[in-house]
């Protein structure tokens, strides 16, 4: 009788679980080097006014400045807080209280993105140069699962993204820079056009060609893990051009809420998807001009934020957190979501708990 038991409370239990979990598919967006101070309290104003900085102070400030910081933030992130934070939940607004950190002591891009998809900050990674990455990450580990062969795709402006995820040993598709789109469907062989006839400002495809193409394949080629990653905010804020650090944050938002638009539309990613968005590390604040800069010498560079919106997490807008949340936590999260477990292989990250309901 006691088995009996045991083994109804088990079923209970693990029927309960498949009731409750939603999330069929995650779409994960990172936007490179975006600080969260800008993303919790909109412009800057001792940056805006550096002529060093911004070129065009009265237009900026026209479009995104607010003596009031709540509004300030919405005008340049209008999808994050007028629709992530109302569904979903955000952390990182040290001002507040909620801290994510980098774990790993570098502060810059590809130990940045290693952390991110291994839960590993690896001190063997510590460059930006093409060398494959030896740790397993939680696209690849998906990738593997039933069901998801063949059903996880990457597109990415920065070029090194093939090495970061590996897709020489992952099999995975890991579109970057101007990587041919060699398929049947015409909407994808005019971005195709586009990309290798447009300019390259920066050096790399533009994020709006990165999107628009991850956007079209998402469409047609129904993805259950999409990942996309932006470039233009990191560049330009290296640059020290404010205004197109901010015009490039703001365009970015615009394409979150068309991409979530897009998902919504569709039938089989309405209400079964989960929205991921992050950064890979963050930038110089306490002396000013080091907004430009980020690494190892950089005391906040490792202060970073994720916004997060989906059928199994619960709606709670700013998130309080009790005890400091790591960029490794993310990889174990997004397995978590899809009701897998992944561990890292060097040393273990939870998932972040709060995220799923």
């Amino acid at each position: 009788m006691k088995k009996i038991i045991f083994f109804a409370l088990l079923l209970e239990a693990s029927f309960g679980f498949a009731q409750s979990h939603k999330t069929e598919n995650v779409v994960i967006v990172t936007l490179d080097g975006m600080r969260w101070q800008e993303v919790f309290g909109g412009v800057d104003l001792a940056i805006l006014n550096d002529k060093r900085f911004t070129r065009d102070s009265a237009d900026i400030a026209k479009k995104f400045w607010d003596d009031d910081a709540n509004k300030r933030r919405q005008l340049l992130f209008s999808f994050v807080w007028n629709t992530i934070a109302k569904e979903g939940q955000l952390y990182g607004d040290r001002n507040m209280g909620s801290e994510v950190n980098n774990a790993n002591r570098y502060k810059f891009s590809y130990p940045g993105y290693n952390e991110i998809f291994t839960g590993y900050p690896d001190t063997a990674v510590n460059s930006n140069d093409k060398i494959l990455n030896k740790n397993t990450n939680v696209l690849e580990f998906i990738n593997k699962q039933k069901g998801y062969t063949g059903k996880v795709a990457t597109f990415s402006t920065w070029d090194v993204f093939p090495y970061i995820l590996n897709k020489w040993r992952s099999g995975m598709y890991v579109n970057s820079d101007v990587d041919t789109l060699k398929f049947d469907n015409r909407d994808l062989r005019l971005i195709n056009d586009i990309q290798f006839l447009s300019t390259r400002p920066l050096g790399v495809r533009p994020d709006i060609l990165t999107y628009i193409a991850a956007r079209e394949y998402f469409k047609a080629y129904k993805p259950k893990v999409l990942y996309i990653a932006f470039d233009e905010t990191d560049d330009f804020a290296h640059a020290g051009e404010y205004d197109q650090y901010l015009g490039s944050a703001h365009a970015e938002d615009g394409m979150l809420a068309d991409l979530w638009k897009t998902i919504q539309s569709l039938p089989e990613y309405k209400n079964k998807t989960t929205l991921i968005v992050t950064c890979d590390h963050g930038r110089g604040d306490k002396i000013k001009e080091q907004w430009r800069d980020h690494g190892e010498k950089i005391e906040d560079a490792g202060h970073i934020w994720i916004a997060v919106m989906g059928p199994d997490t619960k709606a709670g807008g700013e998130i309080k957190t009790l005890s400091p949340i790591y960029q490794k936590q993310i990889a174990p999260t997004i397995a978590a979501l899809l009701g897998f477990h992944f561990v890292p292989d060097h040393e273990s990250a939870e998932q972040i708990t709060t995220i799923i309901k």
